[in-house]
């Protein structure tokens, strides 16, 4: 396959349109990030700065002081961008067909999963790899508490608190507390 194609296919699939996720490429560039997800999380706690550059060299951008325990799983890396002073608690599923950013001062609960792809609800064109991706955007000091999932395309707004358990279906803005299935707001913070 030539270099223009797969060009072509990361680029439609950050472009949010529906394609067929299973070209060659793509499932290269998924066992090359799932081999520095094994590396990274076969790594001790002890062995920090090693930890802290197989992050650097998956994620897309990498702040100050990131803390991502282990085990952690991703489908890209490249599309992760984290600001400074990252926490993701053990069991954080990132999957980042699209783009992930995540502001500075973030802290993410155990078992919680940040999700971008959308696969076909038709059985036939789900089978055939038929998918889009949509981004997600958390903002600076926000806290995600445990067995939070984060659906495709939503944007939680700076300063928020997602309560533990909640399905996140829409976006969230600033300043708020919200939790449930589907996440709702249940007031400010102040």
């Amino acid at each position: 396959m030539d270099k223009q194609t797969t060009t072509d296919h990361f680029a439609l699939l950050h472009s949010g349109e529906w394609m067929n996720g299973f070209t060659d490429d793509i499932l290269q560039a998924l066992t090359r990030c799932e081999e520095k997800c094994f590396e990274l999380n076969s790594l001790p706690p002890s062995r920090r700065a090693e930890r802290e550059q197989i992050i650097r060299t998956l994620f897309g951008h990498v702040g100050q002081a990131p803390i991502v325990h282990s085990p952690f799983h991703c489908d890209f890396g490249t599309n992760i961008h984290i600001g400074d002073h990252f926490v993701g608690n053990f069991h954080l599923t990132i999957l980042d067909e699209a783009e992930v950013r995540i502001g500075n001062h973030v802290f993410i609960g155990p078992n919680t999963s940040l999700c971008t792809i959308v696969h076909a609800f038709d059985a036939e064109q789900r089978n055939a790899g038929i998918m889009r991706a949509l981004p997600i955007n958390i903002g600076n000091n926000v806290w995600i508490a445990s067995n939070v999932v984060v659906l495709p395309g939503v944007t939680i707004g700076e300063g928020a608190v997602i309560g533990a358990g909640s399905v996140v279906t829409k976006d969230i803005p600033p300043r708020v507390l919200a939790l449930g299935n589907p996440c709702r707001v249940v007031r400010p913070l102040e």
